[in-house]
């Protein structure tokens, strides 16, 4: 229940003109997000049910044709499009004598259509001029600005540029475009620059030079009025899916007096020309009757245009007006925005810096939209990773954008990056939506809360929830140091390995080692391990079990004495498992069915964001038994570890770290007042793991994670987890031989190496495993759910990144003559004693 409770109008602002509560407009429209918390709507807002169900009854009872036809289904194609086109104009108070309004795929096709026409009209090209608070696609017209181009980084040098535009003389054509509303903090432009751009180019007799606003952005939430003509923009782009959430479909809306551009543009696709010569002389004459005919290259997409009939219907029950969504809105905005304001830790430090101008308040409906901008602080002010935030956010199913959220400039803007500085980053490997999130002390994106018109008061306790649960630090961390000693110390032997496991194909199920088996290990990790993965066969790129959770129905098994891979699909006992065999030899395929023995082909892939040569197979026989089980297309492919190698770049801990710690505050944390000791880069060889080659969990660790969890959980509620959600290679438990011992749970954090079996085999411990939500998915039912990450986002995190389970990889002593007898004894087992070495 809202605090405002159920009362229509209390307060006046809050869904203001609807039709009724906006808890019932979602109860009765937006079923999909009972479950969700969705702040997203500056990239789609959600369609109503009503919308899908109009626009199905309206597919079902008509028949509708091609436009480019004269049959009655045609010609009723026709019609509806026509009628469509003059509903959105007065949608947008647009006069149709004086605007047209052509149908583009999405904004962005429409902001291209200028540019090229720009482009085309003039043999010289065209001068362009931006503002630098734009999206990415204002941004990339400048690549077709022949005659140059300028980028107003404030809206002091953007006045600058229009005034002067009355002192040039030039008769070259020129654009000026602008966002009518930021995408990144929901900044409102002064809509008069078109007015006054036009003004200037008057006073210089110049009637060369046109406007671009990009509306996408602003019409989600806020009217459009493009009366009178005289003030209005040239070129007007927009996205309807930005309004009502379906059709996806695009505006490009033209005022005629500006429509000679688009009339030089050199392409002519079917449906715009009254006559072409195909041979001989280069001719054809354009359609003159309309603006959006000559420019309309194609079949225009006329279902989705007939949906927007439904859509429009649909918004105006339901929301009255776009002035009734702005107010809505507005007031919510203004909520978040105090709300996350206030947030302080225990020390009156600011959890969030609010990326928002000084030219712009919330509550300002003139000036401010409903997005804000933001990232997170912890109390020692170091700012806490976007990607950790997001992870986190989507187990608490909490729907966010995170990133520069296409929006170069306003991004680096607020952030304080130059432009010099980022392609130096570019170099060293940082790219847009990767993990890089701080750079040199500075944030490298932002997060982004958008609301739109189905907003409600239970969306923004969510938020708020969200962020003073997780990230607002209530009290100090307490630490407590050992005493330090003066050498490496040896951990009593009461440790022994509980399981060992192997992930034949990446992000599929376990194959868990039987006890009595001694098991190779070698350089890049226990031997069979992350050998295969499952490829898409239209991207290539490695699929994983963050975006496809049955992976861990999919459960691979090594039979090393008959030679195969043997693949069962299928919940465990299920009656309707299938299985498939595949020889584990890269040539003698005898020892398996021949339907059975796929050829493969050398692909390239991408695991992890890093590009990998991997052989396919291309057996139907394969393909289809992992697609049918996924419903994904795609396919198996195996890694040559036989002749190619992977290096993990994951930084050491250096033997000099003599700061060992143990948090008092909560068993198991970080402490936040220590930073992670110093590193050195060695590159460690693996297959086709993340990381490392061998991943260390402790079942003391578990246990103490289960007993956090379960005194947390409401009554009758169980959200323990099994060791197998980690989806570690050696899981280490605990012989408590004595009365009275205890588990020293988290006592890998401070381990330097440990030896396993009677050959001591040794290992050397690399950095604590970095989590994501994949522990969250249920490793025998492939189900979601929140924990453990939400209680490790609390007892885990350093950095502000999420950590259970350490790194782990074979010795280089132990690396050393691979080819002599010393091999023989690299294996571990099931029940080996651990010897952990510790630094002090």
């Amino acid at each position: 229940m809202s605090k405002f409770g159920n009362q229509k109008g209390s307060p006046m602002e809050y869904c203001q003109g609807y039709s009724t509560n906006v808890d019932a407009i979602r109860e009765q429209e937006y079923p999909l997000l009972n479950d969700t918390t969705y702040l997203d709507h500056a990239g789609t807002t959600p369609y109503a049910k009503s919308t899908i169900e109009s626009f199905s009854r309206d597919m079902v009872s008509n028949l509708f044709g091609n436009p480019h036809s004269m049959s009655l289904s045609s010609q009723l194609s026709t019609t509806r499009t026509d009628d469509v086109r003059l509903r959105m104009l007065r949608f947008f108070n647009a006069d149709p004598n004086e605007f047209d309004l052509v149908f583009v795929a999405n904004a962005t096709a429409g902001i291209k259509l200028v540019a090229e026409s720009m482009r085309d009209s003039d043999h010289r090209g065209f001068w362009y001029g931006y503002h630098s608070d734009a999206h990415t696609s204002i941004v990339g017209v400048r690549e077709l600005a022949g005659m140059g181009y300028s980028c107003f980084q404030t809206d002091e040098e953007m006045e600058i540029g229009i005034s002067e535009l009355a002192s040039n003389q030039s008769k070259a054509p020129r654009l000026i475009a602008y966002p009518a509303q930021s995408n990144m903090n929901g900044r409102r432009l002064p809509r008069r620059w078109c007015e006054q751009v036009r003004h200037a180019a008057n006073k210089s007799g110049s009637s060369n030079v046109y406007t671009l606003l990009d509306a996408a952005s602003l019409v989600s939430t806020a009217p459009l009025d493009l009366g009178p003509s005289a003030s209005a923009p040239d070129f007007t782009v927009l996205s309807f899916y930005k309004i009502f959430g379906f059709p996806d479909l695009g505006a490009l809306v033209v005022r005629k007096s500006a429509a000679r551009v688009l009339q030089g543009r050199k392409f002519f696709g079917g449906g715009t020309v009254d006559m072409v010569v195909a041979a001989g002389a280069q001719w054809h004459a354009k359609k003159e009757t309309s603006i959006h005919e000559s420019v309309e290259d194609g079949t225009l997409p006329f279902h989705s245009i007939i949906a927007l009939d439904a859509a429009l219907d649909t918004h105006e029950r339901l929301y009255g007006s776009m002035s009734n969504i702005s107010v809505h809105t507005n007031f919510l905005a203004k909520e978040v925005y105090d709300r996350l304001s206030s947030l302080v830790h225990f020390n009156e430090k600011k959890v969030c810096q609010i990326y928002q101008s000084p030219s712009s308040a919330y509550g300002n409906q003139q000036t401010q939209g409903p997005i804000i901008a933001f990232n997170l602080c912890n109390s020692r002010g170091e700012w806490i990773p976007k990607t950790e935030v997001e992870k986190l956010a989507t187990v608490q199913n909490l729907q966010i954008r995170t990133g520069s959220v296409c929006n170069p400039g306003g991004t680096s803007s607020y952030l304080g990056w130059t432009g010099p500085e980022l392609r130096n980053h570019y170099s060293t490997g940082l790219r847009c939506g990767d993990s890089h999130d701080v750079l040199g002390g500075r944030p490298t994106g932002i997060l982004r809360v958008s609301l739109g018109a189905m907003t409600n008061m239970r969306d923004i306790e969510s938020l708020f929830s969200f962020v003073e649960e997780f990230y607002v630090e209530k009290t100090p961390s307490i630490v407590c140091l050992d005493p330090i000693g003066a050498n490496d110390g040896v951990v009593e032997p009461h440790f022994y390995v509980e399981s060992l496991a192997v992930f034949p194909i990446k992000s599929c199920g376990a194959f868990k080692i039987p006890q009595g088996k001694r098991w190779e290990v070698k350089s890049e990790g226990l031997a069979w391990d992350r050998e295969w993965c499952l490829i898409h066969q239209g991207t290539s790129a490695a699929l994983n079990q963050k975006r496809y959770p049955r992976m861990c129905l999919i459960r691979p098994s090594i039979d090393i004495e008959k030679g195969v891979l043997r693949i069962t699909c299928g919940a465990i006992a299920a009656t309707d498992q299938v299985s498939l065999e595949i020889s584990l030899g890269w040539e003698d395929t005898s020892l398996v069915s021949t339907s059975f023995c796929p050829s493969s082909t050398k692909r390239s892939t991408t695991v992890c964001g890093e590009p990998v040569a991997l052989h396919a197979y291309t057996s139907p026989v394969v393909s289809t038994f992992f697609s049918d089980f996924l419903g994904v297309p795609c396919t198996l492919a195996r890694f040559p570890t036989q002749t190619a190698i992977r290096y993990s770049r994951r930084p050491r801990m250096t033997n000099s770290w003599k700061s060992r710690f143990r948090s008092l505050l909560m068993p198991g944390s970080f402490p936040g007042d220590f930073s992670p000791p110093a590193r050195e880069i060695e590159s460690i060889p693996i297959a086709l793991s993340n990381d490392s080659p061998i991943l260390v969990v402790s079942r003391s660790s578990v246990n103490r994670l289960n007993e956090i969890i379960k005194s947390n959980a409401k009554s009758g509620s169980n959200k323990t987890v099994a060791a197998d959600v980690f989806r570690g290679n050696i899981v280490v438990a605990e012989r408590l031989a004595r009365r009275g011992d205890v588990e020293q749970p988290y006592a890998e954090d401070t381990w330097s190496s440990l030896r396993i079996g009677p050959d001591q085999l040794r290992f050397d411990a690399l950095d604590a495993c970095q989590r994501c939500q994949m522990v969250c998915i249920d490793q025998f039912t492939g189900a979601r759910r929140d924990e453990p990450f939400s209680t490790l986002a609390k007892t885990r995190n350093i950095d502000g990144k999420v950590s259970f389970g350490r790194y782990a990889t074979l010795s280089s002593e132990e690396g050393d003559g691979f080819d002599t007898e010393k091999s023989g004894r690299r294996t571990v087992m099931v029940g080996d004693v651990v010897v952990p070495w510790t630094q002090y």
